[in-house]
């Protein structure tokens, strides 16, 4: 088995990049979800599933500079904290945030239609739902494209990894579950089922609806009352993944 694809987005519900490699630290992937866009007349983090659109927009976090390429333009720079800060829903759950200063507010707020601020977690993983790390199978994407009758983008599911299984069956990752996988010079373990939303039937790079597959998988991937697809993990050993790595079960 071995890494076929790693994916993130440094803007939470924005497009989900591919990339040639990532850094995993205790607390996940270096530069995912670093971001995110907070609606505060609903008091809440902007949700991607009321917000498809924002697939059409990419944003980078490298070396202190965040890069957001929207329709109308591209706007760039380093984000300084304003002083402010805010607890807010996240599915639920409360998320400590500071609002951060610079263009991306006024920019996604003209985008989106309503006022969004551009914020950052204070707390690691309160805006990550589930395990900093997901990771979704080849063997259990063919299954869901086989019973949909066409082929799922594996960035649809915007996991951390896709993992190249071949010979394996579908779905073999549940059985990793409970278990510590190496993927690459990482370790993660491997803690659940990966809850899903309708976001999977989304176009990974329009926001725009592609296929039926949450309605696919509820036929046959139900668990305590979730559609479940992938699994989700916590790193307990942090190192370097290229595209490519190995992954091996422990």
């Amino acid at each position: 088995m071995h890494v076929s694809r790693i994916g993130f987005a440094a803007l939470k519900g924005t497009r989900h990049v591919s990339r040639p490699s990532v850094d995993l630290r205790v607390d996940g992937p270096v530069g995912d979800r670093v971001f995110c866009l907070v609606d505060r007349a609903r008091s809440r983090v902007v949700r991607t599933v009321e917000n498809p659109t924002l697939m059409r927009t990419t944003a980078r976090w490298h070396d202190g500079v965040l890069t957001a390429e929207l329709p109308s333009g591209t706007v760039e720079g380093a984000p300084t904290a304003t002083g402010e800060t805010l607890e807010v829903d996240y599915w639920g759950r409360t998320a400590a945030l500071e609002v951060l200063d610079g263009p991306w507010a006024a920019a996604y707020t003209d985008y989106l239609g309503y006022p969004v601020e551009l914020a950052r977690s204070r707390r690691p993983g309160d805006v990550v739902y589930g395990g900093s790390v997901s990771l979704v199978t080849s063997s259990s994407l063919g299954c869901v494209s086989e019973r949909l009758g066409s082929a799922v983008d594996s960035a649809q599911l915007r996991a951390t990894f896709t993992v190249q299984t071949d010979g394996e069956p579908p779905h073999v990752e549940d059985s990793w579950v409970g278990r510590r996988m190496r993927v690459g010079e990482a370790e993660v373990e491997v803690r659940s089922g990966l809850p899903r939303c309708a976001v999977v039937d989304l176009d990974p790079a329009t926001g725009l609806k592609r296929a039926d597959v949450l309605r696919t998988l509820a036929g046959y991937r139900r668990s305590q009352g979730e559609v479940v697809f992938g699994v989700d993990a916590v790193v307990t050993r942090p190192g370097r993944v290229h595209l490519d790595a190995a992954v091996e079960r422990d």
